[in-house]
């Protein structure tokens, strides 16, 4: 069994944990409807993309 010749120092160990941290989620505010949304996605209120009407919107009734 493969077994370390030296115990790994904290920086190293830092190094390698410094990708692991959450990443904070980006929003936009929409232009035309005002909603918050991901960039190059949907709006899922207006159904537009880019300017163009890509979903069609359900009424509430």
């Amino acid at each position: 069994m493969a077994v370390p010749r030296r115990k790994q120092s904290p920086s190293r160990i830092g190094m390698r944990r410094s990708g692991h941290k959450m990443q904070l989620v980006t929003v936009v505010e929409d232009k035309k409807s005002g909603e918050l949304r991901r960039p190059h996605h949907i709006d899922l209120k207006s159904g537009t993309y880019n300017g163009r009407q890509v979903l069609d919107v359900k009424s509430d009734a």
